[in-house]
């Protein structure tokens, strides 16, 4: 028999294996610094006042979780005490899979650099069902590879360094006598039992029996921000974190008799009530944030900012606003829940998550039993983003996309689209006005833009006259000006049809977008959108009114407004009929939730404790925290949030999001 002879190394399996994960943490690093300068504009605010060591600390407990999950099986290929791991097939193959699985960290981390500035926040596993029904996903991605081929080129190098720094056990390992195979199976199954408990502990964040597995709200204690959190996490560990996670918890803060005495989502309608069976459009604006329209910012630049949008300024002084109006999320799909079924995001998106398959109602869903007809429009796909489902799940009679656009003489099908998304916005809007026309009335309808959205194009003929402008860099201008005029042809059309001045018009936004403005970058600027209410009738008179408004109220507002007489779930508050003082708005970002009334914003962790309270009217860029200060007012915020999160999280795990599902 031949014999085998130990060949000595500093890099053995377990000394290579070490050396390659700190590889890993370095690399974690420069993905993160990448993160932060590739949104500077954001995170570059308040960064000097974070503290070092407690960010430090905090980056190296989601890494280390993050990066022990993913090199689990790495690790036992390294660390198992057989032999035949010393082999060179055995390493190479162990080789390759590091590579792999850290090849795709570094590419999540970078692409995740980019959809920040859409969200806000690290992404999570909902994000595969957010574009679950998209098939030009491909060519969004393909737009964005060539927009930041610089961090192409910083994933390159990163993996490139990962292959050249790779760290095998030099030689063939041979074993010689039993001396050798004793020392050598006491060594590695010492480090094989130390790895376990060390990876465990690094898994869950901690050592003690105290110590909960981390989850992505905890990154909020090493940061001063919500959207720095962002920052201390890393995407492969929110990815993970997100598998099938329970979203819904009721943390039980009351009593249900304390409850029902706090907060109820229950609309009851006065016996008095009296039909008013107007014709309702709400117009979901993509990405149409409150800060590029002039007429929502009077005060801005000492009054001399003009916005991008002339036409809705005009007709912002012919409608009901307010204020300070809010989206209750910040993605297409946190969007339509609000807006049409007074249901806000905490957590994930609502219909992403198990509860939506509850029984759910809506405008249309409730309108239906006053007798109203219903659709829902959208150019894009059919079937896109969920829309269609959604709309069809909250009581919409029919859809019409971008299948039914193309089936209408009257327009040119295909030609009118984008190349990417859908149907240009001036197009189906016009669509949208003359098919009302064969509606009977009344009837709701919705449509959902889409021309104000990644890559940020216009058509071919307005390229001239919407176009980047010099020493501009927001691409989103270019493209509010253009649906802006859409708008304006639109409701030019409009005006002559016969259902026109017996409807209520609602114009809001499903989020915001890319900001060019610090007041619109701070934890509550951005998530200000527009919330416009315009009746030809005269009925709800013009007027600004000094409140708050979200996109939760828009339900409650228009069917108490319409005389609907039977009693609804809504999770936000009539504005026509509440006063001022007592208008409210909440949200929820990167484990905060953030409630506003008055003049004050209150930060609440998902763990159950107050963050901050920001006087957000004289402290508009949110530096100044009032937590520490005795104030009432936080108290009674603090009191009031609670109930809304329990009852709705008591609402979603019970299916009580009907009127005929209560108790």
């Amino acid at each position: 028999m031949k014999r085998i002879q130990l060949q000595k190394s500093f890099f053995t399996s377990p000394i290579a294996f070490g050396f390659n994960l700190l590889l890993v943490y370095i690399v974690y690093g420069l993905c993160r610094l990448v993160y932060l300068f590739e949104n500077w504009s954001v995170l570059s605010e308040g960064f000097d006042k974070l503290s070092f060591w407690e960010a430090f600390k905090g980056c190296w407990m989601f890494d280390t979780s993050a990066i022990l999950y993913t090199n689990a099986l790495y690790a036992i290929l390294m660390l198992i005490p057989l032999h035949v791991k010393e082999t060179d097939w055995w390493q190479n193959m162990a080789k390759w899979i590091y590579i792999t699985v850290n090849s795709l960290c570094i590419i999540a981390n970078l692409s995740d650099a980019v959809y920040f500035q859409y969200t806000g926040r690290r992404t999570t596993t909902s994000v595969f069902q957010e574009f679950s029904n998209e098939g030009n996903i491909a060519d969004v991605m393909g737009v964005e590879v060539l927009r930041h081929w610089y961090l192409v080129l910083t994933g390159i190098l990163l993996i490139a360094g990962l292959i050249a720094l790779y760290a095998k056990p030099a030689g063939e390992f041979r074993l010689r006598t039993q001396k050798d195979y004793l020392r050598y199976y006491i060594t590695h199954l010492v480090c094989f039992g130390l790895y376990i408990p060390i990876t465990i502990c690094g898994m869950r964040g901690g050592a003690t029996t105290a110590v909960r597995p981390i989850t992505l709200s905890n990154a909020n204690q090493y940061v001063n921000k919500p959207a720095e959190a962002a920052l201390i996490l890393n995407t492969p560990f929110s990815l993970i974190r997100s598998i099938n996670k329970s979203v819904f918890v009721n943390p039980k803060f009351y009593t249900k008799e304390e409850l029902d005495q706090l907060y109820t989502p229950l609309h009851v309608p006065a016996d008095s009530i009296v039909a008013n069976p107007k014709n309702i459009v709400v117009l979901i604006m993509e990405s149409y944030g409150k800060e590029y329209i002039g007429g929502c910012n009077e005060t801005l630049d000492g009054g001399k900012y003009k916005g991008y949008t002339p036409f809705t300024d005009s007709l912002i002084k012919q409608s009901l606003t307010f204020d300070y109006t809010f989206a209750n999320g910040r993605k297409s799909i946190d969007g339509m829940p609000s807006i049409l079924s007074s249901i806000p995001r905490f957590i994930e998106p609502f219909f992403l998550t198990p509860a939506s398959m509850n029984k759910v109602s809506g405008l249309a869903g409730e309108l239906a039993q006053a007798g109203y007809y219903s659709a829902f429009f959208h150019g894009a796909e059919n079937g896109s983003m969920g829309f269609e489902a959604f709309a069809k799940a909250t009581g919409y009679k029919d859809y019409f996309g971008r299948t039914e656009y193309n089936e209408d003489k009257r327009f040119n099908g295909d030609k009118d689209f984008d190349g990417m998304w859908a149907i240009w916005d001036e197009e189906f809007l016009q669509f949208y006005a003359l098919q009302m026309s064969q509606m009977q009335q009344p009837f709701i309808t919705t449509v959902f833009t889409a021309s104000s959205h990644h890559p940020y194009k216009v058509p071919e003929r307005y390229q001239d006259i919407y176009k980047d402008e010099p020493g501009d860099n927001n691409v989103m201008h270019k493209c509010i000006r253009y649906v802006d005029n859409a708008l304006r042809l639109f409701f030019d059309t409009a005006k002559q049809q016969p259902w026109y001045s017996n409807t209520v018009f609602v114009i809001t936004a499903d989020h915001t977008n890319r900001s060019s403005r610090k007041e619109y970058e701070t934890d509550l600027g951005v998530f200000s959108v527009p919330i416009i209410i315009y009746d030809p009738s005269g009925n709800i008179k013009p007027a600004r009114r000094h409140c708050i408004a979200q996109q939760i109220d828009i339900m409650p507002t228009i069917l108490n407004h319409v005389g609907y007489g039977k009693p609804y779930v809504a999770f936000g508050t009539d504005l026509l009929n509440t006063p001022d003082s007592a208008t409210w708005a909440v949200n929820h970002t990167n484990g905060i939730y953030q409630y506003v009334k008055g003049d004050y914003v209150l930060q609440f962790t998902d763990g159950g404790e107050v963050k901050a309270i920001y006087n957000y009217k004289k402290d508009r860029f949110m530096k100044n925290n009032l937590k520490e200060q005795a104030c009432q007012q936080g108290k009674d915020m603090e009191q009031e949030l609670k109930a809304i999160i329990q009852s709705y999280m008591e609402r979603m795990i019970e299916d009580r999001l009907t009127a005929e599902s209560q108790e």
